[in-house]
């Protein structure tokens, strides 16, 4: 097992970044992994590819150990969108969601409606983008055969009750966006049918790496619409002259191969993470939310996402009045603090990577914008 201290040590962000839900800087591990595939594709010895090709079930491996679902029904996708779409098109029947999503969820199925015809999307409007148990069973129907949900939600960091979600929808297929959640939130992912995300947020793994994880009764029901070589028989070997059927299971919602690179890079991020635990993070992270809470009231700075532990993640969310925004936003320039600004709300994301270093310049930023604002 690794600690919870070694693991920290494995980054090497510069202090004042808490904007870890828009990208978190790559681990020293993983840099250190890419340059040395990247050495030997560079290289191309014979028999070189023989490590390259290891990479697909490696990454299948380490992402079940992650998110419990069996290997073989995991399959390597580019991004989280490659694997809403996916899902999306191969979904029929009526699905539950909020509008307030990321655009992501939204637009595949949207797209997927519009295009093939059989997938009809009822819409939530949660209150503060959380979308409840109680929410959910209001917009259920006989035709419902799907609901889909983020983890958390990007915009106020409020974590899904995933197991009360599951407890209300019943048999239907639960589709959950990891990707604000995955490696940061203990969660109780194999309750899901569907779980996809991108490594390039809190794995820290980069872009161009993600997964999609599929039940059984998911791989069964889903219909791979978008399949291309990877995802037929001939990727198991056969002749390129005859029509082949897909491959079965997960395998089968893949386009073309893969990056072998990219799929290390998540790898080893999953790997790390398995190896220290993803409670030992999350108690971590949630103790800098704390922290994080705690400077904004300080500093009169309102917190409008979530102040309970169980209902937040890596994410806390400040609100200040409209005419103080672009001062609070100038007080992080002048100080090295990187978060994201929207709308009239200011989004900080911690990681276990985030030092005392890192706190005092927040602090800085903070009570420089006190002094500059006139009540």
């Amino acid at each position: 097992m690794t600690t919870i201290d070694e693991f920290a040590a494995g980054f090497a962000d510069e202090p004042g970044y808490f904007d870890f839900a828009k990208y978190g800087p790559i681990s020293t591990p993983v840099a250190e992994e890419q340059r040395g595939l990247v050495d030997l594709q560079a290289r191309s010895r014979h028999g070189s590819e023989i490590a390259l090709d290891e990479q697909a079930g490696r990454v299948r491996r380490a992402v079940s150990a992650l998110v419990g679902f069996p290997a073989d029904q995991v399959v390597f996708q580019p991004n989280t969108s490659e694997g809403l779409l996916h899902t999306m098109f191969g979904l029929t029947g009526q699905i539950v969601l909020s509008a307030r999503e990321y655009p992501s969820l939204p637009l595949a199925v949207t797209r997927a409606s519009s295009a093939l015809r059989v997938l009809d999307p009822v819409w939530m409007d949660p209150t503060y983008g959380a979308v409840t148990p109680a929410l959910v069973q209001e917009h259920l129907t006989s035709s419902t055969t799907a609901v889909a949900v983020s983890a958390v939600d990007y915009r106020t960091g409020y974590l899904a009750d995933l197991e009360g979600i599951r407890q209300v929808i019943g048999d239907r297929l639960l589709i959950v966006d990891a990707i604000q959640g995955l490696g940061v939130a203990d969660l109780p992912w194999s309750l899901a049918d569907v779980v996809m995300a991108g490594g390039q947020k809190w794995l820290r793994a980069g872009w161009g790496t993600g997964f999609l994880a599929l039940s059984e009764r998911a791989a069964t029901e889903l219909t791979p619409v978008f399949t291309g070589v990877a995802g037929s028989e001939l990727a198991l070997g056969g002749r390129y002259d005859q029509p082949v059927p897909v491959r079965a299971g997960a395998a089968a919602f893949q386009v073309a191969n893969p990056d072998p690179i990219a799929q290390a890079r998540l790898a080893t991020a999953a790997e790390a993470v398995t190896a220290v635990g993803v409670p030992a993070i999350a108690a971590a992270v949630a103790e800098r939310a704390s922290r994080l809470i705690d400077l904004a009231d300080e500093a009169a700075v309102p917190v409008m996402s979530s102040r309970d532990e169980a209902e937040r993640a890596g994410i806390v969310v400040l609100q200040p009045e409209p005419a103080q925004l672009t001062t609070l936003t100038a007080a992080f320039i002048n100080h090295g603090v990187t978060a994201t600004v929207r709308d009239t709300t200011v989004r900080l994301s911690t990681h276990v990577s985030n030092d005392d270093e890192s706190f005092d310049m927040l602090r800085a930023a903070l009570t420089s914008f006190g002094s500059a604002v006139t009540y």
